[in-house]
């Protein structure tokens, strides 16, 4: 299928940052938020990246004006039926994604493709809310998009092989390299990364050592870029717990169970640079 026109569903960190790659890799692009003020807000966090683009001279001034063109923002679902593919990155929950894909499915022709942008639900349960699960995938970009260049595209046993393909060319079309992955909950990164940063957490919980030692052992003795502890504070506490126990509810498996620790760190506001406090400080409230 040949893609012209994207919508995107959520104008947040990931969906502004999907919205702009698709721009800038000459896509017409619509981005979905369910208020006015999101949708100004998205858009005005979206022209903030590609100003700063060109500044680093990463991107022409007219390169951005031209990507600033193929961009529009609409508080209805309805205004993305004409759109040739559609990737969802809003709220992680199940039930609010399978709502909206029931709703778009009534309201886009037959060949559009569904995908989701989810890092850890399993995108088989969303596709089966529909009547297409053949043309729906997942497809999980890393924050930052526009600088993160993997993207782990996900085939259910429902999914065409037509549909994964052209999913795949899409993701290449960004100047993405994909992987793929089967449609397990955290895929291939979050499966591996986040029993990482639990265990890490425990290790502080435990004694092993100091919050700067545990970090400074994987920076320097695995050459890591950034430790585990200081890795969850920028990755967002609150959405490390959210994830691990979408996780542990999937798999029934120690490892990805949250430890007490994280848990108390969430309900006591401390989710990390975002809220001014993780197991680090960042001052004022990022």
């Amino acid at each position: 299928m040949n893609i012209r026109s994207v919508g995107v569903l959520g104008a947040g960190l990931m969906g502004s940052g999907i919205a702009e790659v698709c721009a800038k890799a000459g896509y017409e692009t619509r981005v979905r938020e369910v208020s006015e003020e999101l949708a100004a807000k998205g858009l005005a966090r979206l022209e903030g990246s590609l100003a700063r683009a060109v500044e680093k001279k990463k991107l022409a001034p007219e390169e951005r004006e031209r990507a600033r063109a193929r961009l529009s923002a609409t508080t209805q679902l309805s205004d993305l039926a004409g759109c040739d593919l559609i990737v969802e990155a809003i709220v992680e929950d199940l039930d609010v994604k399978k709502q909206t894909f029931r709703e778009l499915d009534s309201l886009c022709k037959p060949e559009t493709i569904f995908c989701s942008n989810t890092s850890s639900l399993t995108i088989t349960e969303m596709a089966a809310a529909t009547g297409r699960p053949d043309r729906f995938a997942g497809l999980h970009f890393f924050n930052p998009v526009p600088v993160m260049k993997l993207v782990e595209v996900v085939r259910t046993i429902a999914t065409s092989e037509e549909t994964e393909k052209t999913v795949l060319e899409f993701a290449k079309s960004l100047g993405k390299e994909p992987i793929r992955a089967q449609d397990n909950s955290g895929f291939i990164v979050n499966r591996l990364l986040v029993p990482y940063l639990l265990d890490a957490v425990r290790a502080l919980e435990e004694g092993v050592g100091t919050r700067e030692d545990i970090d400074r052992g994987m920076e320097l003795g695995c050459g890591h870029p950034m430790g585990p502890l200081k890795l969850l504070d920028f990755v967002g506490l609150d959405t490390t717990y959210a994830i691990a126990e979408i996780m542990y509810d999937e798999y029934r498996e120690k490892r990805f169970a949250p430890p007490p620790l994280l848990k108390r760190m969430v309900l006591a506001g401390r989710y990390g640079k975002k809220s001014g406090r993780g197991f680090y400080e960042y001052g004022e409230s990022a």
